[in-house]
């Protein structure tokens, strides 16, 4: 079955960097337009970042434009996200999903910036 695990999360210094992993697997992921989404504390899930499925080309949310990349990995099913110049305010569960199905997500990592 499709499976989509998230990894990389953790707590972090406000300038601080992280790099979130996505490890997919049970569909064929070279073909599918991958999203990282986020859900911060009491809010609702967030569009972060989309890549299309040969990494061509990504879109960002405004907030994390010029620190955020998004990536792949289509020889390893993997997708990630590079996150520089943290914020508190990108504290976050982040999940990586389908982008055209944003309920075929992982279970998340959470992401903490704090000093």
């Amino acid at each position: 079955q499709v499976q989509l695990v998230e990894s990389g999360g953790g707590l972090v210094q406000p300038g601080g960097s992280l790099r979130l992993s996505c490890a997919a697997s049970g569909f064929t992921f070279s073909i599918y337009q991958m999203t990282w989404l986020r859900q911060a504390p009491g809010k609702g899930l967030e569009w972060v970042a989309t890549i299309t499925d040969n990494g061509g080309h990504s879109s960002y949310i405004d907030s994390v434009k010029g620190r955020f990349t998004i990536s792949r990995d289509n020889a390893e099913n993997r997708l990630y996200l590079q996150m520089n110049s943290l914020k508190a305010e990108d504290t976050a569960v982040y999940y990586c999903a389908q982008a055209s199905d944003q309920r075929v997500r992982g279970q998340g990592t959470q992401v903490t910036v704090s000093s």
